[in-house]
């Protein structure tokens, strides 16, 4: 469901998301693991666009946007139009430099190498779209839609409120890495699971489905 993501590529795209220096801008494309998103014979997802590998064009104003939050770890995200609300994991680098995943269907994760949500910059949640042939927390991740609210709760006792600002599909070898990973100036989320067709052979998907969204209230 997350690409293996190696040690040298992550020492090469440091950088600084705010005033700290966080794990940064490139990463290596997405892609399953052998045990993520595994085992399905579910319908594929929806034909990705000419648009798809493209950087999300919709956004919302930064005139707009409110303040940015403090740290704080996010505990819960909901997304009530696909009927998520699952519990955050911790997701951080594995021993080998890779990204980790979670161990089983649910609960979805959140990258610690990323922003919390509601700091600024681009934070990072991710799940399966299914773990051994039933579905995953983002089993419906692809029927979001712009203008989709979600919502993360943070362990300060505040939330999060998200809008969703696009929605694109992309194959594995044309993920849209900047986009997905690069600073903002804003507070962002993105939300990512597998997609597309299952490779048998492979025991994986073919695309990931991301959902890219701005911070529009929080409290």
């Amino acid at each position: 469901m997350v690409d293996p993501v190696t040690a040298s590529e992550w020492r090469r795209a440091r950088r600084s998301w705010l005033s700290r220096t966080v794990l940064g801008v490139v990463l290596a494309v997405l892609a399953v693991t052998t045990s993520g998103c595994a085992g399905s014979s579910s319908a594929a997802a929806p034909a990705a666009t000419t648009e798809a590998a493209a950087a999300p064009t919709a956004s919302t104003p930064a005139d707009v946007l409110p303040a940015v939050l403090a740290a704080s770890r996010p505990v819960r995200v909901q997304i009530p139009s696909i009927g998520v609300d699952s519990e955050l994991m911790d997701l951080g680098l594995q021993d080998d430099g890779t990204l980790e995943v979670p161990p089983t269907g649910f609960p979805a994760g959140w990258f610690t190498g990323a922003p919390t949500p509601g700091e600024r910059g681009p934070a990072v949640i991710a799940g399966h779209v299914d773990w051994g042939g039933a579905p995953g927390v983002f089993s419906d991740l692809r029927d979001v839609v712009v203008g989709d609210e979600i919502t993360v709760q943070r362990e300060d006792g505040g939330a999060a409120l998200f809008r969703v600002v696009e929605v694109g599909q992309y194959p594995k070898d044309a993920f849209p890495t900047a986009a997905v990973y690069a600073d903002l100036e804003h507070a962002g989320l993105r939300v990512i699971t597998c997609g597309g067709d299952f490779d048998p052979a492979a025991h994986s998907y073919l695309d990931n489905t991301v959902v890219f969204a701005d911070l529009v209230t929080s409290g």
